[in-house]
């Protein structure tokens, strides 16, 4: 097995603090950031950062859905980690200053990729595919925060 790995990283005209208390707020604000891809949300525990547990399922590709059950850690100041229990997938979100009222917001999904042929093209289509999603909590991201 190979990790994988798709990164997106943008720039937000809001400061950091409410972008990463936007994206933290797993009860409230993060449902409307997420795209079509993302179905049967649902807040399982907590629903503020550190200690959320959260339901989705992710619909990748037209044939691949990920059921996903993340417990919600803040390791660092800025950052939010959610770790999949039925995978080993592990998305963090980085939020830090970027100048006077903006702030730069990176997100990074890791996980154990398959093998072969298979492992061959998901290593190269599943990052782009991703980041494609990660791209559009992105935007709606700073819709909601560049109010």
């Amino acid at each position: 097995m190979t990790q994988v790995e798709a990164t997106t990283e943008r720039i937000v005209a809001a400061d950091a603090e409410t972008v990463f208390d936007a994206l933290a707020d797993y009860s409230g604000t993060r449902a409307k950031l997420l795209p079509e891809q993302f179905s049967e949300y649902e807040v399982r525990e907590g629903g503020d950062g550190e200690g959320t547990l959260v339901h989705w399922k992710l619909q990748a590709t037209s044939k691949r859905v990920r059921d996903c059950l993340l417990e919600v850690t803040e390791p660092t100041e800025g950052q939010l980690v959610e770790k999949d229990r039925n995978s080993s997938m592990v998305t963090t979100w980085v939020v830090t200053p970027a100048g006077e009222g903006r702030s730069r917001v990176v997100v990074t999904t890791v996980w154990n990729g398959a093998g072969g042929i298979g492992g061959f093209f998901e290593r190269t289509f599943a990052p782009k595919g991703l980041a494609r999603i990660h791209d559009a909590v992105l935007a709606r991201l700073a819709e909601e925060t560049e109010k």
